[in-house]
């Protein structure tokens, strides 16, 4: 049995989705291009575009189209602080310090250049604290970026409250959304949100396409310069398949993704109870509600969380020691060492993100598989 439980660092296409996907490679013309299989190709990127606009709530010409959440977390930030007309150096920007890595180097990068970054703690749940962010504010702040649910603990961090903040103090806002929709409702209408990141790969679509919403462009300087496509934001011919089978993707969404995050909120409670009450030693790292649906971070004393999870693997179960964005380093995790636990405690952690195909009968192998390993790696230890 092959059991597939990383759904965090990517999903499976959906079987419609790849379908979409395969019939629009045969739609081959440019879209910028005026004749008829050129308008046929901007037609269908603009009926993913309104698609899409519906699900969050926002106006189609609020979506640009990018090659995913990095280039989308890179558009924002770059964007906005190479921007001169309204930029100047010593400029400040707040962020937190459990962001993905395509938000955190970006920042580092700023720094180097002579800007300014607050990264804002967490407490032991994983949650900021929005009188902090009140207080981290600055005369020169331009932008805050909080990232909507963590990839790693699944924590819900409070942006609508933090959006409103920065509304209040005249401040852009942005949130890395990757990991939160299609798993928990977000509307952007009325909300205070400037900007919104998210990637198709982790919503059962293919990898290279993703987006970003802009409320308002013009605050942004674009990355890529060449043609003037993507309102002039984002150069280069659009993947048309990619963009189709994103559009497909929350054709589906629409339907039933709150059904599907119930079934799967029980799954994941189900292996949760399973293991705290069956291995010892266990702790969950995160916030115990506050948490996407699909997530379970925990942590077992004693063990490299890398052991165990080469052992679930030759068993057919595949999970994630952290972000997949850090697998081929060997430091602690960022996100976990933020909670205030050691290394040790990083290192011994495992991350199950559930997805629409698991199953009872699946959970219910990984339990029991999962007992087996930690006793014989325990014993191992213990001599």
């Amino acid at each position: 049995m092959r059991v597939y439980l990383d759904h965090n660092a990517t999903t499976p296409i959906n079987p419609r989705v790849k379908e979409s996907f395969i019939k629009a490679l045969d739609i081959y013309g440019n879209p910028s291009s005026r004749y008829e299989i050129g308008r046929r190709a901007d037609y269908h990127i603009n009926q993913s575009r309104e698609i899409i606009a519906e699900f969050l709530n926002c106006s189609p010409r609020e979506i640009i189209f990018t090659s995913g959440a990095t280039e989308s977390n890179n558009m924002v930030i770059k964007g906005l602080f190479y921007n001169e007309s309204i930029i100047q150096k010593g400029d400040h920007l707040i962020t937190t310090s459990i962001e993905h890595p395509s938000i955190i180097n970006p920042c580092k990068s700023l720094e180097k250049k002579g800007f300014q970054v607050t990264y804002l703690s967490v407490n032991a749940q994983g949650l900021i604290n929005l009188d902090e962010l009140k207080q981290a504010i600055q005369p020169k702040t331009k932008l805050i970026s909080i990232i909507h649910a963590n990839n790693e603990i699944g924590t819900i961090q409070p942006i609508f409250e933090a959006s409103q903040i920065a509304r209040d103090h005249n401040i852009l806002f942005h949130t890395d959304a990757v990991q939160s929709v299609g798993k928990i409702p977000i509307s952007l209408n009325n909300s205070e949100i400037d900007f919104l990141s998210l990637s198709g790969h982790k919503l059962y679509a293919p990898k290279g396409v993703g987006l970003l919403y802009i409320k308002k462009s013009n605050y942004l300087s674009s990355l890529l310069e060449g043609g003037y496509q993507e309102g002039s934001m984002r150069a280069g011919t659009e993947n048309v398949p990619g963009i189709i089978a994103l559009g497909e993707s929350f054709k589906l969404l629409k339907s039933d993704y709150l059904e599907k995050s119930n079934k799967i909120r029980s799954l994941r409670d189900h292996l949760e109870k399973s293991i705290l009450e069956s291995i010892e030693g266990t702790k969950i790292n995160g916030h115990p509600e506050k948490r996407l649906p699909n997530t379970l971070n925990i942590r077992f004393d004693g063990i490299e969380g890398e052991a165990i999870l080469l052992k679930l693997d030759l068993q057919g179960i595949s999970v994630s020691t952290g972000s997949a964005c850090h697998s081929e380093s060997l430091s602690s995790s960022h996100v976990l060492k933020a909670l205030g636990g050691s290394d040790e405690d990083a290192h011994s952690s495992i991350r199950f993100s559930l997805g629409e195909s698991n199953t009872k009968e699946q959970i219910d192998f990984t339990i029991k598989t999962l007992i087996q390993v930690v006793q014989e790696l325990r014993q191992l230890t213990a001599k």
